[in-house]
């Protein structure tokens, strides 16, 4: 683990000279702090404070501070500081509220000076004053922010950030008063020391809490932040309200910010969880670091830089028990790594190429397409002087225009606002949208959507159970024809037909038609129209030089049927009719069956005609439906190919519409990707409406937790200015009602609306009512109040 490189480094009078090197802790370190000497560094943790000498090839033991046989709850560190004026000046953070400071200078083995115990909770950072010697800020769990005096022994000051806890505070390194705080809420507070009842200045940086915080050394405006919505923001404070003018995206959340000495846009973060890590980043280009370090195997609870004016030389601890010192001829460069070309289209049909810039000078020779615009060296830029890594590739980008109007996305806006997919039933949803599809010219959409509505909606399908047996030998395959009665289905067939007994044994009824589709159903030879229920048929070929022909009718599946009687003269007569013909056996038997009728016995009789066509119904074997499942497969392919023609609109869509009966088909990481990709476009598109519709009807776990994350709003009490807690309308600390009608006086329990400047507020329909008449605060504060 250990490398070889060595470097030195000459500060003035001092040389830093050391490798990569690490040594083992007798615990996970939660803190460190280096000497001004950068001659020994301090790591602090629950169970761990001590100081090791930093010498050229490792790190040397110089003093434990946990001294006593039973240490107190003093020792447990969540934060430590050395002094960067008093060599012998130490202040930890105890995770009891206590914060203690520690004389180094003292003759005895207990090096404790001072303790502190105004706080109430744990206390999350400690900072001595950079030019000050005797002053020292802390930050704690409780919401507060003390200001210490050493030569005293209470605090000289207390801030109150009236939110909830504090999770860092950094004094100024340039202004003198100054010192920033970050809150558990996402806000930054600057305060002045010498005004402890308000903040000077307030803005919220990050979407959750605000872990970290650090002053620019060289530029005095610029403060970096980092967060838990793993992001890095570099704020400038020169203007009047603080201006983001970097921001760094990170794959974890931020546990620590610190700026690189004598590099001004350079910055070190590691992560809270997950990532372990170290990386330094360039923040003009904030999306790949300039280096990594990736030694430690667990969570980095601390990093700093050796020296105030030293760019190599890095020490972090970690909950792996480790402490490291990094150089950088060692950090790995993932700047090697990344893939310099890459291609993406616009919302418009815009495509844009990033490739090598040595590729596209080699080819400046080739010739323009139509509507090709060329922005040489896009990335580019002026490598620093100072920075360690001179190779750092470069890409050109170019950029073909598609035609005006050539690739309009109108149609797409049009469907995602028309479309219904929920609230309605399944079949009025298929109608609806396939007459969308159809108003907007997408033939083939409109065809699947009806398509579904068949498959799903139709009341003539049959179990696949019973598929096999109905279709017989030789027929495991055959299509489905919807939707056709005895009357369509007649004119098509020959103009003879004969009754197959041998396979129709299990069958209650069976009856014949002739090409004029009239059935004959009593004696008097009365003619009555062929029905009209919707049935479904099988069509093929079976074993021989006969074609079948099965019809179910559902619509009275489980009823006993009449028996009905095709007499002779239904038919056209093409040879002599004989009283007793002399048939096939296995027609001579089942016309002596107890279940065929006289004239029945008659009928079969009749000599068949060669290529004929057999008509069957059945009424007792087959269910009225198809399962769920019959056509799921085709559904799924239906599915895949709009997804792979870009469209997926419409796979979301019917994934939405159809829901459990298509769902299980597909795989959730390609629904995923399905939702995410339709959401981005409705999104682009600026339809926030419909994806939170899309969000909400989702059945994947990642999507639908999209639209769930900062809902939470804080509350804080008009009178005193606390924060509120989640129960009832009366505030804990100052008894009183904390939304009141500024104009009828009355809590206010529905929609409440207040002034940003004065925050007095009231019911939206007194407010609208106060202002007809007045602009100012119907509190009586003068304000002039403006609602949005």
């Amino acid at each position: 683990m250990e490398k070889m490189a060595r470097v030195t480094t000459a500060l003035g009078g001092n040389t830093l000279t050391g490798r990569t090197m690490y040594c083992h802790l007798d615990a996970p370190a939660n803190a460190i702090s280096v000497c001004r000497d950068a001659a020994q560094v301090v790591v602090a943790g629950r169970n761990i404070f001590k100081i090791y000498a930093i010498e050229e090839e490792q790190f040397v033991e110089k003093l434990n501070l946990r001294v006593g046989r039973k240490p107190s709850l003093n020792f447990s560190c969540a934060d430590v500081v050395w002094h960067q004026m008093d060599e012998n000046l130490l202040a930890t953070a105890a995770t009891n509220g206590v914060v203690v400071t520690w004389n180094l200078g003292k003759p005895s083995r207990n090096k404790q000076d001072q303790l502190f115990t105004e706080h109430k909770r744990t206390v999350n950072k400690v900072c001595f004053h950079p030019t000050e010697a005797y002053m020292l800020l802390s930050g704690s769990q409780d919401g507060y922010m003390k200001c210490f005096d050493l030569r005293k022994k209470d605090s000289v000051s207390t801030f109150s950030g009236q939110s909830e806890s504090v999770r860092d505070v950094q004094f100024s390194i340039r202004d003198y008063f100054t010192f920033a705080a970050t809150f558990e809420n996402g806000n930054v507070q600057l305060w002045d020391i010498r005004r402890p009842d308000r903040y000077e200045r307030m803005f919220t940086a990050h979407n959750g809490p605000v872990f970290c915080c650090d002053w620019h050394p060289e530029d005095r405006g610029w403060l970096a932040t980092g967060g838990r919505d793993k992001m890095v923001k570099v704020w400038d404070m020169n203007t009047n309200r603080a201006k983001e003018i970097y921001c760094v995206q990170s794959i974890a959340s931020v546990a620590r910010v610190k700026w690189r000495p004598e590099c001004k846009h350079h910055l070190a973060t590691c992560s809270m969880m997950v990532d372990h890590n170290i990386y330094v980043w360039d923040v003009r280009r904030p999306y790949i670091p300039s280096a990594m370090f990736e030694e430690h195997r667990d969570v980095t609870t601390g990093i700093v830089w050796r020296h105030l004016h030293d760019p190599y030389f890095l020490l972090s601890g970690s909950k792996d028990s480790t402490l490291y010192q990094h150089i950088f001829k060692d950090a790995s460069q993932p700047i090697e790594r990344a893939n310099p070309e890459g291609l993406c289209y616009g919302l418009f049909g815009d495509l844009a190429f990033a490739a090598k810039e040595s590729l596209v000078t080699a080819d400046s020779n080739r010739k323009p397409y139509p509507g090709d615009r060329r922005h040489p060296i896009f990335f580019k830029r002026k490598l620093d002087p100072t920075e360690q890594f001179e190779s750092v590739s470069s890409s050109a980008l170019s950029v073909f225009e598609t035609e005006p109007d050539s690739s309009s996305m109108g149609w797409f806006v049009d469907t995602a606002r028309q479309y219904a997919l929920a609230g309605r039933s399944l079949a009025e949803l298929c109608d609806h949208n396939a007459k969308v599809a159809k108003e907007l010219s997408r033939n083939q959409v409109a065809q699947t959507w009806t398509m579904l509505r068949i498959i799903y909606c139709s009341p003539g399908t049959m179990p696949s159970a019973n598929l096999n047996h109905s279709i017989g030998k030789g027929s495991a395959s055959l299509p489905l024809m919807n939707s056709f009665n005895l009357k369509d289905m007649a004119s098509g067939m020959g103009s003879e037909a004969r009754l197959d007994w041998s396979k129709g044994e299990n069958r209650s009824e069976n009856i014949l038609l002739d090409s004029s589709t009239t059935l004959i159903t009593n004696d008097e030879n009365e003619e009555t129209e062929g029905s009209d229920v919707p049935a479904d048929y099988l069509l093929g070929d079976v074993e021989g030089d006969e074609d079948e022909l099965y019809l179910m009718d559902h619509e009275n599946a489980h009823t006993e049927e009449p028996e009905y009687v095709l007499p002779q003269e239904a038919f056209p007569l093409r040879h002599e009719i004989v009283d007793n013909p002399s048939g096939p056996d296995h027609l001579q038997d089942k016309a002596d069956s107890p279940h065929v009728s006289g004239n029945e016995a008659e009928t079969v009789s009749l000599t068949p005609v060669e290529s004929f066509s057999l008509i069957s119904i059945s009424h007792t074997l087959y269910e009225s439906r198809l399962p769920p499942d019959f056509f799921s497969a085709l559904v799924r392919d239906m599915l895949r190919f709009y997804a792979e023609q870009g469209d997926v609109q419409m796979a979301v869509s019917v994934l939405i519409v159809l829901g459990e009966r298509i769902r299980k088909e597909i795989d959730e990481q390609t629904q995923e990707h399905w939702y995410t990709s339709y959401i981005d476009l409705l999104q682009r598109f600026r339809l926030w409406n419909i994806s939170n519709q899309v969000i909400k009807l989702s059945t994947c776990r990642a999507i639908t937790c999209l639209n769930q994350a900062s809902t939470t709003l804080h509350v804080n009490c008009s009178n005193c200015k606390r924060p509120m807690s989640n129960k009832g309308w009366i505030c804990d600390r100052c008894r009183q009602c904390a939304s009141t009608c500024a104009v009828c006086h009355h809590v206010v329990k529905g929609l409440f609306v207040w002034c940003q400047g004065c925050s007095h507020g009231g019911h939206l329909q007194h407010i609208l009512k106060w202002l007809e008449s007045s602009t100012h605060c119907p509190a009586g504060c003068g304000h002039l109040c403006e609602y949005t």
